[in-house]
């Protein structure tokens, strides 16, 4: 069983893999920090195999949604699935999809849900959505959730501890923007494929 890591504990470890200064932000080489994250995931990457079998197991588990892989190995410290719910063939408005993270830095992931709003041109913004999620979407969270902690043994990351915020460059986020939910899994989570 995997124990609760405290903000302070999961901010020091993100500090391993983001600087608290923009010293390496314009320069060739890479920080330490940045070399320790590609090390790590140059482990990771060996487990890409057991994540795959664990979206085909999501897609088994939420009958007619549409899994998709979203990680980004380097630039973001976590595995991300996304569930497309069913389309009902109206053409609504908005689209959404549930995230899921898992960090590769902390055993903790975070579920949130993008929504993808129609603008005038045709063109859809999207829009990360942390708490007060849309009723449909309670059992797509609630299954993946279970199949996370089930799989990874990973657990949730509480929202005041993930929107809590940390003195670290994390990709393009710089403080007071900075929050532990960009450090420990994407500086970007309304951008999904």
């Amino acid at each position: 069983m995997v124990t609760s890591l405290s903000g302070e504990q999961l901010l020091e470890v993100a500090g391993r893999y983001w600087r608290t200064d923009e010293a390496y932000y314009l320069r060739q080489e890479l920080s330490p920090e940045a070399e320790r994250l590609e090390a790590l995931w140059d482990q990771e990457l060996l487990k890409m195999g057991r994540w795959h079998a664990f979206l085909e197991t999501l897609e088994g588990l939420l009958p007619g949604f549409v899994m998709g892989d979203g990680t980004t190995p380097t630039t973001a410290p976590c595995f991300r699935c996304i569930a497309y719910p069913p389309d009902d063939g109206t053409l609504p408005l908005a689209r959404w999809a549930v995230v899921g993270c898992v960090s590769i830095l902390a055993p903790v992931y975070a579920i949130y849900a993008v929504r993808k709003k129609r603008e005038h041109g045709g063109g859809r913004l999207p829009e990360a959505h942390f708490e007060q999620l849309p009723d449909f979407l309670r059992l797509p969270v609630q299954v993946m959730g279970d199949a996370i902690e089930a799989e990874f043994g990973a657990r949730l990351l509480p929202w005041d501890v993930a929107h809590r915020p940390v003195p670290l460059f994390v990709e393009w986020k710089a403080p007071p923007a900075t929050t532990l939910f960009h450090a420990l899994f994407t500086a970007s989570p309304e951008i999904v494929p």
